[in-house]
């Protein structure tokens, strides 16, 4: 990778330095919801190798509550397991009081890791996506570099208490806003306003496709409607990347706003976005039309819905 934009924060509202929870468990590894391996960094991409994984938690209806990124880290012969959650920083008093709940009896501690921060590792090109990111010698063994566990197209995930631009070869440091149009254009969900707790479905929300579930592990929270969803195998409404006509102002078009067609049937709801690009929650047969959103002056603008490339052929 020639070049990188290093971002700090993925979310509206994430970022800084209280991004994450650390939790330590002993003796036996019992977290983990949803829980994937990732390959390690190779030789020289990064002083630690982590595995990551996405994951939601959901609520008894089986709607998502939060969305996080875990990281799992290695462990010596006397070191407990050791795991990060990645998580938007509005809900971090929330999770914490979500995951002491469910411990119980579980020898687990939940405590906030305020001294690392998170960076997006972006390729500049999509020639790029999968090449390998190489750090500076000078990296800490603090540093933790891994796949981003959603999809290729959003790169790299790099935890460290430094500036991350100062340590990936050839990086230069991009702007948070640039960061949220690729996310929205490649169609990744991120945070309570792309992921309304209590509202959004994680199977509408596409998280099959970003590795962040699985049909066969055994009981957890939401898993009842979740699986039967998956069974049933029809899956109406998806949130797919939007381009609108032109960039708006700021909150001209409040979240859950109708998507309609050309001739006024509604085609589903926008969720959120930045300028010209977003993610709305659309029926699948209706993508291909002519569609349109009203604004908050009553003006009327043109919305073309896509299919990321990275989705499943099946689903295009």
């Amino acid at each position: 990778m020639a070049a990188a934009a290093l971002l700090r924060g993925a979310a509206p509202g994430r970022g800084g330095r209280a991004w994450s929870w650390r939790l330590r468990a002993a003796p036996k590894r019992r977290l983990g919801h949803n829980y994937c391996s990732q390959r390690g960094p190779a030789a020289g991409e990064a002083s630690t190798s982590a595995r990551s994984g996405y994951a939601h938690f959901l609520n008894v209806q089986g709607r998502t509550l939060y969305d996080v990124i875990l990281y799992g880290l290695p462990e010596g012969s006397h070191e407990q397991p050791t795991f990060l959650l990645e998580c938007d920083s509005s809900v971090l008093d929330a999770l914490q009081r979500h995951l002491v709940l469910h411990k119980i009896r579980r020898r687990v501690t939940v405590e906030p890791c305020p001294e690392l921060r998170v960076w997006a590792v972006l390729p500049c090109a999509p020639k790029e996506v999968g090449r390998a990111v190489l750090l500076q010698e000078k990296a800490e063994c603090t540093t933790i570099l891994t796949r981003d566990p959603r999809t290729a197209r959003m790169g790299w995930r790099l935890l460290s208490q430094d500036e991350g631009s100062a340590l990936v070869l050839g990086g230069r440091l991009g702007d948070l806003q640039d960061y949220h149009r690729h996310r929205y254009q490649q169609g990744v969900p991120e945070g309570v306003h792309d992921l309304p707790p209590g509202v959004a479905l994680p199977l509408e929300s596409n998280l099959a496709f970003m590795n962040g579930v699985s049909f066969t592990k055994g009981c957890y929270i939401g898993q009842e409607l979740t699986a039967r969803t998956h069974h049933m195998g029809v899956i109406r409404k998806r949130l797919f990347p939007v381009q609108l006509s032109g960039p708006l102002p700021v909150g001209s078009i409040a979240p859950g706003t109708s998507v309609l067609t050309k001739s006024g049937q509604a085609a589903g709801k926008y969720r959120a976005g930045l300028g010209d690009v977003g993610l709305a929650l659309l029926r699948s047969e209706k993508i291909k039309g002519p569609l349109h959103i009203r604004t908050s002056e009553s003006g009327l603008v043109a919305l073309t819905a896509s299919v990321p490339d990275w989705w499943p052929t099946s689903t295009k």
